[in-house]
């Protein structure tokens, strides 16, 4: 089975916006993660799938899988760091903190 995270919002404990789906679709455009067709739950950007919750906005979290490890990582520790939010792994609570 892959690896599953969770991202959420760095303030609050689960329950603050990451943003609305327009907001963070574009924003992860920029970071190279995008749906296949507009309108689409499922974000592919490299190594990674990131699926939003669907008739909710605004966001309050995402689930994110591991497609292709070697690339993932890097990935997802840009995108923790750069959208400025917490990326935890739903097996053992741990939180990734971005470098």
């Amino acid at each position: 089975m892959a690896q599953q995270f969770v991202i959420l919002a760095r303030t609050g404990n689960g329950d603050a916006p990451l943003g609305s789906r327009k907001e963070i679709v574009s924003r992860l455009a920029g970071l190279n993660t995008c749906p296949e067709t507009d309108g689409e739950d499922v974000l592919w950007g490299p190594g990674i799938r990131i699926d939003l919750p669907p008739d909710q906005d605004p966001v309050r979290q995402m689930l994110l899988g591991i497609v292709e490890e070697e690339i993932a990582w890097l990935v997802i520790m840009r995108l923790a760091r750069e959208c400025q939010w917490r990326v935890v792994d739903m097996e053992t609570g741990d939180e990734l903190v971005p470098e």
